[in-house]
């Protein structure tokens, strides 16, 4: 493939995270939350609205849990990742866009247009990171990968600083007040994914399978390939392994990510203070995530999630402890240093240890144990501040999630898993 039209396709690729970040930031990490607690669900005691939004955020990833791997299997029989990337982004986006209809106190329909969205930014994610083989090989990937996730810091964090602005200033903008312009930046969130996912749509090709299935017999072929998975995912023996690190430190790094603001909120700060903190993790996490891209390739990509997760365990300790909002400010900092980072080599390395022609499918378990994890973390967060009533040990319990991560990557040879991984690929 020659080199321009390789490049054109990277960057049409790592658009989309650019495209779907402003949901992450916008929506998931600020204004959901905020909105949550204040407008659909006022009133109600904080340790339970925090039980709430996180048994919402479980729910959409138990969804995501079940369908992924089958999904992905299909998709590699089928040639049509960029079908179901396509399918789920709709849904997210439709959704998203209609959470500027919910009424105010319709905490339950709230709920469920948030977990429509959430099924439909997560399930697409799934095949956009199965995409990565596609527009990247094995000694790229550390860069490719970073660089999706450092557009997505700056194209999510410059819609959100204009959300911001527009909630702090509405009459500026011809709106009546703070509640119209957070519904009307749903809205926006919703265009702004829709545009920037076009480039993707139009330039990243997809490899095709020789002998294609459709319609019913792409349903059972991808079954079928499904079940033989499970029995190969064990006889590749690093890939099983960093599954099982990824799996525990994910839960951290995705709970922190959903819960930061719902956290601070609980524990006092102003929500103006709380955002403006998110804004710093965006904004430092772009120029941080193409750093650590480049750190992968310098020291290798083990050593640059090591040094992510030391970090991590750090900053939630602290985050136990911390009382003024300088603080707050200073772990936002920390996060957006590693934040993208961990996200980016752990996508690169995982795509080296897997076979190239069924990426979908391998990538589908990948998004099912982040997705499993995140069943389990924001639940935990909500339910351990509900059951002590200070969201303080809440977070505190995320420590041992990043510790046994780390413990498990210290037996993950890259050499002998890509080796093993090659040994599956059709020839």
């Amino acid at each position: 493939m020659p080199r321009a039209r390789n490049n054109k396709q990277v960057v049409s690729w790592a658009l989309y995270d650019w495209a779907n970040s402003a949901f992450a930031t916008t929506v998931m990490a600020a204004f959901f939350p905020v909105f949550f607690k204040e407008y659909w669900n006022s009133g109600t005691d904080i340790e339970r609205s925090t039980f709430q939004l996180g048994l919402a955020n479980s729910l959409s990833s138990l969804v995501v849990v079940f369908l992924a791997p089958l999904l992905g299997a299909i998709a590699d029989k089928s040639g049509s990742r960029r079908k179901f990337l396509f399918a789920f982004a709709f849904l997210g986006i439709l959704a998203t866009g209609c959470l500027y209809l919910v009424s105010e106190g319709a905490w339950i329909l709230a709920v469920f247009v948030y977990a429509l969205a959430a099924v439909g930014f997560s399930g697409a994610n799934t095949f956009y990171d199965s995409l990565l083989v596609t527009v990247a090989d094995r000694e790229r990937s550390d860069f490719v990968s970073a660089l999706g996730y450092s557009l997505g810091y700056l194209g999510g964090g410059l819609l959100f600083a204009l959300n911001v602005t527009m909630v702090l200033h509405p009459q500026t903008f011809g709106l009546a007040d703070a509640t119209q312009a957070v519904r009307v930046c749903f809205l926006m969130v919703a265009i702004w994914w829709a545009v920037f996912s076009i480039p993707l749509w139009l330039w990243v090709e997809e490899s095709t399978p020789t002998r294609p299935n459709k319609g019913w017999r792409a349903i059972s072929a991808g079954y079928r390939q499904l079940i033989e998975t499970f029995r190969e995912i064990r006889r590749l023996r690093v890939t099983f392994l960093f599954l099982i690190s990824y799996w525990l430190y994910i839960d951290g790094v995705d709970t922190i990510v959903r819960m930061a603001i719902d956290y601070g909120m609980s524990i006092g700060f102003a929500t103006d203070n709380l955002l403006l903190a998110l804004g710093i993790t965006q904004f430092v996490g772009f120029p941080a995530a193409i750093i650590f891209g480049k750190l992968g390739e310098k020291i290798g990509t083990r050593k640059g999630l090591f040094i992510g997760l030391a970090a991590y365990i750090a900053v939630t300790v602290w985050g136990y402890f911390l009382d003024e909002i300088w603080e707050f400010y200073l772990l936002a900092t920390a996060v957006g240093l590693v934040q993208g980072g961990v996200q980016a080599l752990s996508r690169s390395l995982y795509s080296r240890l897997i076979p190239r022609d069924r990426a979908a499918e391998f990538f589908g378990f990948y998004n099912m144990l982040g997705k499993f994890a995140a069943v389990i973390g924001p639940a935990l967060m909500g339910w351990v501040a509900v059951l002590t009533g200070n969201p303080r040990f809440g977070i505190l319990s995320i420590v041992l999630l990043f510790i046994a991560g780390g413990a498990c990557l210290c037996f993950v040879d890259e050499e002998q898993g890509i080796a093993a991984a090659q040994k599956l690929e059709t020839p």
